[in-house]
Formats: C-alpha cells, structure tokens, sequence
C-alpha cells in the first residue's frame, strides 16, 4: 500500500516551467499573426527551459545513453493569435508517466497570462542507434525520476 502511495505521489507531482518569448517578425504571416507552425518552435523553446531548470539534457541522451528522442506525436489547440512584437509566456509541464516516454503538455499565454494562446502536447520516445523503439524505461531515466522525486 505504501509502495503505491508513493507512485501516486510521483504521478501526480508535477515539473513546470515558464519561460518568455518576444514575437519576431520572420514568425507572423500576411495576417500579422504567429504562423500556426512556429508554436512547435514556442513549445521547443519550452522544452529547452524545462530541461535545463529540471537537469535534463536531451543531448546527454544521445552523447552518453546512444538514445534518440524523436517526437512520436503533436497536438495543438490554437485560442487566440499571438501578434508581431509581443511578449508571450510557454508553461512546459512535464507528464509523468510508468511508460518510457517523455510527455509534455505547453499552455501558451499573452505576458500578464490573461488569455490562453494555444495550447498542445508532445510525446517523445526513446530508440536506439537503430531506430529500434524501446519499450524498457531506460535506466539513467529512472535515476532522474527518482532524484526528482517521481518514482
């Protein structure tokens, strides 16, 4: 019971980020608003910050583990459009989870955070040199979750 306490715990505990971004002009369209792909760039972006306040090097991965991340899914919800020269904010929450992959859910804000521009998910995998999908949790993985108490 307590061993499943503690997974409860870990599961629900959740490593969130916010990091800010100014809107450049090569990002808006003949509408003078964000093109719909560089959201993608914006949850990166994210990403990126939430790796380096959480300890996560994606490139460790590959230079030390010989494990690739590719992105294995997407999703976006567009809510109202980000425009030349703003300030928003990306909110990267870290999804745990028993499986070995890494999801991300990302809120886009305006900078006083009072309206949602987007919001979406990604799902990394790991695979090997080969591209072979690995369905074991990788062990240097679980060493991260459980320094960031997660498992």
């Amino acid at each position: 019971m307590v061993q499943f306490l503690r997974l409860l715990e870990g599961l629900m505990k959740e490593l969130v980020n916010t990091t800010t971004f100014r809107v450049r002009f090569s990002e808006v369209d003949s509408l003078r608003i964000v093109w719909h792909g560089n959201f993608l760039k914006y949850f990166e972006d994210g990403r990126d910050a939430w790796a380096k306040e959480f300890g996560f090097d994606f490139m460790d991965v590959y230079e030390q583990h010989g494990l690739l991340m590719p992105l294995a899914s997407s999703h976006m919800d567009y809510k109202y459009p980000l425009r030349y020269n703003e300030t928003g904010l990306v909110e990267t929450t870290f999804v745990n989870s028993p499986a070995a992959k890494m999801t991300f859910r990302f809120r886009v804000f305006n900078e006083d955070r009072t309206q949602l521009k987007a919001k979406g998910e990604t799902v990394q995998v790991f695979m090997d040199k080969d591209h072979v999908l690995q369905l074991n949790t990788p062990v240097f993985f679980e060493e991260w979750k459980r320094k960031q108490g997660l498992v």
